[in-house]
């Protein structure tokens, strides 16, 4: 691939890595967002005191795509803004949708009628690209969509198998309006793509199941550089310290942490960080097992995994989950699922957990209680494992995927690959 390339997306993913990547090959036309601190009246965020702010206002102030120059980066700040003031009102799975197809292709067509800026291909993401491919595909260029987590279809069915499960959490399923129009959206998307990137197996496999043309499925694993020390020191005398970091909910396997914290009682101190998810009888329980500490800004996330022995995330459905990456980081050996779309290898530098087991987490946890040596040993590896994935190693397996597509305009159709392994 020699062509410039577009990028959109919504939001800070992986600390804007990939618009970077291109700008570090010297590829990048032009990069899209809706909000950053960078650009236009939310920089003023930049210059009030971090320490008075209330944490949605802290993370906008940490939106700012480093690397990324502000003369290549376009930002719809209104739209932005708009979207996080009902992204704060979603209550439920059905809003969460509904908002997902109303910014996904709001933000779409903004960008669709910005232009390409000379472009020769768009890459974009999964719900929030079809407007714009549309308009792409029009002009002759060739489309990347990255599938961010499994396809909506199972999306929906794993966490309604939840709900069903624990509905004091969220309540009983319902069927969710919106969710038809958001995974027809997907398809669509898979139509128009000359590849589809999938982060995971578990990603890959799904988009194959619910229809992609498997010839065009590339799984491409993420890869991040934290600013966290990966040094870790002997444990601390006392209680194994065990972290859990994202959304406090159903999808993230929270009633599975909280069943653990209970099985393994004064030999952990469990922690969660994130927003919560749940109705406030679950919430108010929770937090007699499992120290709540809320949401975290980025810049501050380090302080919690240099409190942790280990961390866990046991979703039941991701796409492959960027914490995980920096837990590995962070030299936390990890327990998880297969769901989270991990590269977290069974027993080398963590362990791998059946979906929806808390005696398997238990068991898994103890293990790290009764051999430090074994948790130090795994911390190795997590550190180990977590050079092989950085956003340098990152970058070359993404310009090495995309080195297929043309480096200019074409009129031809969808190109067929071959599937590229990690």
């Amino acid at each position: 691939m020699n062509g410039k390339v577009v990028v959109s997306q919504l939001g800070a993913r992986m600390h804007y890595a990939v618009p970077r990547i291109f700008v570090n090959h010297g590829q990048l036309a032009h990069f899209y967002t809706d909000i950053t601190a960078t650009k236009g009246w939310p920089g003023i965020v930049k210059v009030l005191p971090t320490k008075i702010l209330p944490s949605a206002i802290r993370r906008l102030a940490g939106r700012a795509p480093k690397g990324v120059p502000n003369a290549l980066t376009t930002t719809f700040a209104s739209f932005g803004a708009l979207s996080a003031i009902r992204r704060s009102r979603i209550g439920n799975i059905a809003d969460e949708t509904s908002h997902a197809v109303w910014a996904g292709s709001r933000f779409s067509t903004l960008v669709a009628k910005s232009g390409f800026h000379g472009a020769s291909g768009l890459y974009a993401f999964s719900g929030d690209a079809l407007e714009q491919m549309e308009a792409a595909k029009q002009q002759g260029m060739w489309t990347v969509v990255e599938q961010m987590v499994a396809p909506r279809d199972v999306l929906e069915e794993l966490v309604s198998r939840e709900m069903t499960r624990f509905p004091e959490w969220m309540g009983l399923p319902k069927q969710n309006p919106f969710a038809r129009s958001f995974a027809d959206r997907e398809r669509a998307e898979w139509s128009l793509a000359d590849l589809i990137l999938c982060p995971s197996e578990f990603v890959r496999r799904h988009v194959i199941a619910c229809g992609g043309p498997a010839e065009r499925c590339v799984l491409l694993p993420y890869g991040v550089d934290p600013k966290f020390s990966p040094e870790r020191k002997a444990r601390r005398p006392g209680p194994l310290r065990v972290l859990t970091a994202g959304e406090v909910g159903l999808r993230k396997g929270s009633p599975y942490v909280a069943a653990a914290a209970e099985i393994l009682g004064g030999a952990t101190n469990f922690r969660m960080v994130g927003r919560l998810n749940l109705a406030d009888g679950p919430r108010q329980e929770l937090s007699t097992k499992v120290e709540l500490k809320g949401v975290v800004p980025r810049a501050e996330m380090a302080a919690e995994f240099r409190w942790a022995d280990i961390f866990l995330l046991p979703s039941v459905c991701e796409g492959s989950a960027t914490v995980v990456y920096e837990a590995l980081a962070s030299g936390l050996p990890v327990v998880t699922t297969e769901n989270t779309g991990t590269v977290v290898r069974d027993g080398i530098e963590g362990f791998i957990v059946p979906v929806g087991d808390p005696e398997a987490i238990a068991s898994a946890i103890d293990r790290f209680v009764a051999d430090d040596e074994l948790r130090a040993a795994m911390s190795l590896n997590a550190t180990r494992r977590a050079s092989e994935f950085t956003v340098n190693e990152y970058g070359k397996r993404l310009v090495a995927a995309l080195s297929v597509l043309p480096a200019e305009r074409h009129n031809a159709g969808v190109r067929t690959i071959a599937c590229i392994g990690s």
